[in-house]
Order: structure tokens, then sequence, then C-alpha cells
């Protein structure tokens, strides 16, 4: 202890005070250390980052089982979501073969409706023409006259989200035209 009471002077391993350089070589031993460590990590600085992969599945929405394939799930954005809600109170029953109550009705309409996946048949139409044939009924695009027109039913809002639900789970999936405007139009 000094002179002044309450007050200790820095005490080395040895007992004897540290000389006046004790503070230059502790920081020097700092300064080597970080070196080193980060010497030790310049061959990772060459290699090209690899992110982790984003998981599609984290920020969608909602979600829906393939229909062809159990093992996989389609994300869903919050229109698709919509649309989802909207086949599912009212077009499940004719535009699936199954529904949550069981069975549906599709094979006892004529012409058979396509399922609500079917890329094969829906993917060639375009957004436009399927709007007009949801909003005036099938009898009005040729198509069954059992299907009803939504178009006092559903919203256009509500049509359109049904429609991107139909291009989310499609297969083969849905590739939007190269060309703008409607490929087909209800006359």
């Amino acid at each position: 202890m000094s002179g002044r009471l309450g007050k200790r002077e820095p005490v080395g391993a040895s007992g004897a005070r540290p000389g006046p350089n004790a503070d230059r070589r502790c920081n020097a031993w700092l300064i080597g250390f970080l070196v080193a460590a980060i010497a030790a990590g310049l061959p990772a600085c060459g290699k090209k980052y690899v992110g982790v992969k984003a998981d599609p599945l984290a920020r969608a929405y909602d979600t829906e089982p393939d229909w062809n394939d159990a093992t996989k799930v389609i994300p869903l954005n919050y229109q698709q979501a919509q649309g989802k809600r909207v086949f599912y109170a009212d077009c499940v029953w004719c535009h699936a073969d199954a529904t949550p109550a069981g069975p549906s009705n599709r094979s006892n309409v004529t012409p058979t409706p396509a399922l609500m996946n079917d890329g094969a048949k829906l993917n060639g139409l375009s957004d436009e023409y399927l709007e007009q044939m949801i909003t005036l009924g099938g009898a009005a695009a040729g198509k069954s006259s059992m299907m009803p027109p939504w178009g006092r039913t559903l919203t256009p809002e509500e049509i359109r989200a049904v429609i991107a639900y139909a291009r989310a789970i499609a297969q083969p999936p849905y590739q939007p035209p190269a060309g703008s405007g409607p490929q087909y139009g209800i006359k």
C-alpha cells in the first residue's frame, strides 16, 4: 500500500510492482493475439460465401398439400390463401375428386369439370378468360351450365384470388405467357 489510505498499487505475479512498460506489453500481447486469430481465419476469406438456403415455407402465408405428391407442400401467398379459402367454401364440390366432407360431385357433372390443379387444361387459359368464366358461369363459356355465375356471389378480388390459387397449385406448374393480353375471350 502506498501512503494514501484505501488505494492499492497494482502488484505483479511475483509480488513486485509492474514496471512502466507493463501496459505496453499487455497491449502488444493482445494485438498479437488478435492478429493471430484473424490470420487463422484468412484461408476462408478466399472462399465464396454460400448462404443458408431460404425455406420457401418460412415466408408463406399458408400452404396446400400437393394433390399429386403427398410429400410436397406448396407455399401460398396472401392472395393465393384467400383463393384457397373461397375454393374450399364454394368450388371444391366440383373441381376436386374429394372434399373435406367426402367425395365430390364432380363425376355427376357433364362435361366433367377440370380439377383445380389440372395445369394441362387450365394453364393455357388466360386469367381474363378464367375470370369471365367464373363471373358469368359455365354456360357463357360453352362449358357446363351446372357451373353457376359467381359474379354476384364473389367479389372481383375473390375471383382473382381463386385464379391465383389455381395457378399456384397447377400441375404441371403454371408459366405465365411471354406476351400480354387475353388469349381467349367469352363472346
